[in-house]
């Protein structure tokens, strides 16, 4: 992986500022994907490109209801899986109950906080293999993604 870890929306985008991506910007992204840009998909969106972030679907659906509009879990799940299969966010596989998604796209890797739940992003140039296993025949690595799990050190025992 010798690609540079800057956190953006997609290869195409311009660096990601602040504020984050315009309503007009994610529109953009949604056609160039091949998504209609639908309400529900552009506020989903918008909530998770605002910033780096890591969210799950039940935060982004409390962020939508907080807001007062009115959105179905079925929806923003929906949206969601078709916002990761496009390659707009990363879903990231906590465990088989919860999975986060991740609007930083470019490959990189996570500390995860086994005690709060917190994704931290670690720059995938942090990171150095000296072996890889040999894959199946005929099969070839689409994507390395390491999670490092964490929990506060115990006390050594006396």
């Amino acid at each position: 992986m010798t690609s540079e870890y800057s956190p953006q929306l997609s290869a195409q985008s311009p660096p990601a500022v602040a504020e984050g991506p315009t309503r007009d910007r994610i529109i953009e992204q949604l056609h160039l994907h091949g998504l209609k840009p639908t309400h529900q998909r552009v506020r989903v969106a918008e909530i998770l490109m605002a910033a780096p972030t890591h969210m799950t679907a039940e935060q982004i659906l409390a962020e939508i209801r907080r807001g007062g509009e009115r959105v179905s879990k079925a929806t923003v799940y929906n949206t969601l899986k078709v916002l990761a299969q496009r390659g707009l966010v990363r879903q990231i596989h906590l465990d088989p109950e919860r999975s986060v998604y991740d609007s930083t796209i470019v490959p990189h890797h996570h500390f995860h906080d086994l005690e709060t739940g917190e994704l931290r992003d670690i720059d995938p140039n942090d990171i150095a293999f000296s072996r890889f296993p040999t894959l199946p025949e005929g099969m070839e690595a689409e994507a390395i993604e390491v999670v490092i799990r964490l929990r506060k050190k115990r006390p050594a025992e006396v």
